[in-house]
């Protein structure tokens, strides 16, 4: 009876230092960093700075503007590290659902648009990365598929899909949302995977993603004049 209760003992031990290691590693990849996340952090960063950075006011939103206004048909490059230095330069972090946000990180690599970020939880910081895949069909309309996300190195892709899908679809049923907006229309490709014509207004002026193309470190985008997009039936909620 004895050496009976000996054994038991021993695999219960057994398997409590197996649930041990497993949590251990599971923390562990949890945590990780992954080795391309290199964000920029502002040496003496302001957090009550107001001022928007030159590369997005100057160099994308005034020419983006410009070009639109002239309805001609143009391109528009967008350099990743640019883009960081600017973005780097916000007021961070910032907080949302009692998760606070810092240090993101925009990643152009052919065929995919990386987003990567700290979320912080309860006193731990967890790397965020979030792979975006765009892409345009045959009628021109714009998908922004999500093709991975991950906590650390573990990947969530599937439970992620399928929580944002049902918000998405909830928010739709319990309030009243503008389906033209063009945030309504982002989030729909991202929750729900939802094409949408790409056409941006500006004061009077349309103008459509023609075409979109990555390679690493740069993304370019065409646009064409475009007529005001006709109205679509709101979504179903079902695919």
């Amino acid at each position: 009876m004895e050496k009976r209760k000996r054994s038991r003992r021993k695999r219960l031990l057994l398997w409590l230092g197996i649930d041990l290691a497993v949590g251990a590693v599971v923390i562990l990849l949890l945590l990780h960093k992954p080795a391309r996340y290199h964000p920029v952090v502002p040496a003496n960063p302001d957090p009550n700075a107001q001022e928007v950075d030159p590369y997005l006011h100057r160099d994308l939103w005034s020419r983006f503007y410009n070009h639109v206004q002239q309805q001609q048909p143009f391109e528009m490059v967008v350099l990743d590290q640019a883009l960081n230095q600017a973005i780097g330069k916000l007021k961070w972090p910032q907080e949302t659902g009692g998760i606070s946000l810092a240090a993101p990180e925009v990643l152009f690599t052919p065929e995919r648009i990386v987003l990567m970020g700290t979320a912080r939880l309860e006193g731990a910081d967890f790397v965020v990365t979030i792979e975006l895949g765009p892409r345009m069909d045959d009628q021109g309309r714009l998908n922004l598929v999500v093709e991975k996300v991950k906590v650390g190195a573990v990947n969530i892709t599937w439970p992620a899909k399928a929580m944002a899908r049902q918000m998405y679809r909830d928010r739709l049923a319990n309030a009243d949302v503008d389906l033209q907006d063009l945030r309504t229309r982002i989030a729909g490709s991202l929750f729900n995977e939802e094409p949408f014509e790409p056409i941006v207004r500006m004061e009077d002026k349309w103008v459509r993603l023609q075409s979109l193309s990555l390679t690493d470190g740069r993304l370019t985008a065409r646009f064409v004049p475009a007529a005001p997009p006709h109205r679509n039936p709101p979504p179903t909620g079902r695919n």
